[in-house]
């Protein structure tokens, strides 16, 4: 129940375990804010063409609208697939993407680097799903834009996501533990792109900095729930 002292989000997900560790990333950081989720794996089903079909547009669109009306003040998207159709959805509250602030802090580490005689700024963007790398891609692009000196190259795991998909969560890890130590040595930014993949390297030392997406998504839906929300707009919301 929404109360005076608490403020709702929504979280939009394709992945069903994320929907738990995002509500307790999001219990630590904020312990009074609520949360809705809506799960939807079919958002992942391939368009058979390539890009996205109109009917995964109008579901995100749905749950979006789905979520402003259970009251929630700001939204995250924690799918990099899905994010990017979510930009577009015309929405009364802030709606956030997961991957953004991770792939600004990738590109500001790798200007860094760039200043350096020894290093390119060369950006490595690992991802699990083939439909990942286009909107990954673009996000990286468009923040790398002003500093054209910098490379961003987006790698296809292979065998990941079918890992995940059969329940083999340690094959999953591990290819993707694999690829970061290929590409770790050459690159002066590791990203893992997709939420899902976030806790493959726990415990494993690179040489290069790994960043993830989920606290830095967590972090921009409620610096998002500070610009938008305030008293008046979190007494107004009805239980979902």
């Amino acid at each position: 129940m929404t109360t005076q002292s608490s403020q709702r989000v929504g979280l939009l997900h394709t992945v069903p375990a994320l929907a738990e560790s995002f509500s307790s990333a999001l219990h630590e950081a904020h312990p009074t804010v609520e949360s809705v989720h809506i799960v939807d794996t079919g958002l992942l089903d391939p368009d058979p063409a390539g890009g996205v079909t109109q009917e995964t547009t109008d579901r995100v669109a749905a749950h979006i609208r789905h979520l402003e009306e259970s009251g929630a003040l700001a939204i995250l998207v924690t799918c990099a697939s899905t994010a990017e159709i979510a930009e577009q959805v015309d929405s009364t509250v802030p709606v956030v993407r997961v991957d953004e602030a991770m792939a600004e802090q990738a590109v500001t580490i790798a200007t860094e680097a760039a200043r350096r005689e020894d290093r390119t700024g060369h950006v490595e963007v690992l991802v699990t799903r083939p439909s990942t790398v286009g909107p990954t891609g673009r996000l990286l692009e468009r923040f790398a834009a002003a500093h054209p000196d910098l490379t961003v190259d987006v790698t296809v795991v292979d065998g990941a996501e079918d890992a995940r998909e059969q329940g083999d969560i340690a094959g999953h890890d591990a290819l993707i533990r694999d690829a970061a130590i290929e590409f770790a040595a050459r690159a002066d930014v590791l990203v893992l792109a997709q939420a899902s993949m976030a806790e493959a390297l726990h415990g494993v030392e690179l040489p290069t900095r790994v960043l993830t997406s989920p606290n830095g998504g967590v972090r921009a839906l409620l610096a998002a729930l500070r610009m938008h929300g305030s008293p008046t707009h979190a007494a107004a919301p009805p239980d979902a």
